[in-house]
């Protein structure tokens, strides 16, 4: 199980925006701290986290922050719909296009993403393969 993805950034200003856009309306909340912005998903009491946390940091050894090439943190977004409203929000919010919401062929009939890059330039992916809606065939 995957407890937390952390990605740098060296405008915390920035990113908190970015993020901010999208990451509320998929149930995460934000805690900011002198290490950088966390945001979490709800845990009852007494249970464990069942998603992970997603942290947004200065990169510890003071280096600047760079985004990695191949890396990629993807979000259910749970509509076709709620994809292309937060990627939008999130490309007003400082974000740069890499993929813009639909179907790929190179995927499963039903899996709907949009992709995007943060203000540091990490790849951020929302997707939603609901069963229930149309897929790229219907």
């Amino acid at each position: 199980m995957i407890a937390y993805v952390t990605v740098g950034a060296d405008d915390l200003a920035r990113a908190k925006r970015f993020y901010s856009a999208f990451l509320p309306a998929l149930g995460y909340s934000l805690t900011e701290g002198p290490e950088g912005l966390s945001f979490c998903l709800p845990v009852a009491p007494g249970q464990r986290p069942v998603s992970p946390d997603f942290y947004v940091k200065p990169p510890f050894d003071g280096a600047a922050a760079t985004a990695g090439n191949g890396c990629m943190v993807a979000f259910e977004a749970g509509s076709q719909k709620a994809v292309r409203s937060l990627h939008a929000a999130a490309l007003a919010a400082g974000g740069t296009c890499d993929g813009a919401p639909g179907f790929r062929d190179a995927y499963s009939a039903d899996f709907y993403v949009g992709y995007l890059r943060d203000p540091q330039g990490n790849k951020i992916a929302l997707f939603s393969s609901n069963p229930e809606e149309p897929g790229r065939d219907g």
